[in-house]
């Protein structure tokens, strides 16, 4: 049987996507970001920054990596299930991810994008869970720093259940 805790609600994730949107804002401004979205985890942190970021040029596209699939715990192996679309070459782009676990799929990610050439890459994460840290990877936009537990909602998943509630939870087994 599992039970939900609530680790961070609803207004303090608003609160936080706004700051950081302030501060991604200011960073691109002047400049005409690709975001890249990390699904399926990163697509409701996606569209709340978007929509708050305040920048007047910028793209949207998507990649869909699998290294967890229906598991608690990373099988090591990344493969791409869905590829970007958009031209990234010489253009910045901003990596958007829901959390931050063992590092290894993010890691997978950004040594396939340095084969677009684009002008530069930063990551932008609503949480960072090092519990099981494997890879060191950059983050340039931290939402929140949880250092450990199995967590679900506003995007996040245990075997494709709670990834709809507003608020991020850490899954406590009995």
């Amino acid at each position: 049987m599992e039970k939900l805790k609530l680790v961070i609600s609803q207004d303090k994730i608003g609160a936080k996507v706004k700051e950081l949107a302030q501060t991604i804002s200011r960073d691109y401004k002047d400049k005409k970001p690709v975001f890249i979205g990390i699904l399926k985890g990163a697509f409701i942190f996606l569209a709340d920054l978007v929509r708050s970021v305040e920048l007047q040029n910028l793209e949207i596209d998507f990649v869909r990596l699998a290294s967890y699939g229906t598991s608690d715990k990373s099988s090591g192996q990344v493969k791409i299930v869905k590829d970007i679309e958009l031209d990234i070459k010489n253009k910045d782009v901003l990596v958007v991810e829901d959390i931050i676990d063992t590092g290894l799929t993010l890691s997978f990610f950004l040594k396939y994008l340095e084969k677009f050439s684009p002008q530069s890459v930063k990551v932008c994460c609503l949480i960072d869970k090092p519990e099981r840290r494997e890879i060191e990877v950059p983050i340039h936009y931290r939402g929140f720093y949880i250092p450990q537990g199995f967590l679900v909602g506003y995007g996040l998943d245990f075997a494709e259940k709670y990834r709809h509630l507003p608020e991020v939870y850490e899954i406590i087994r009995e």
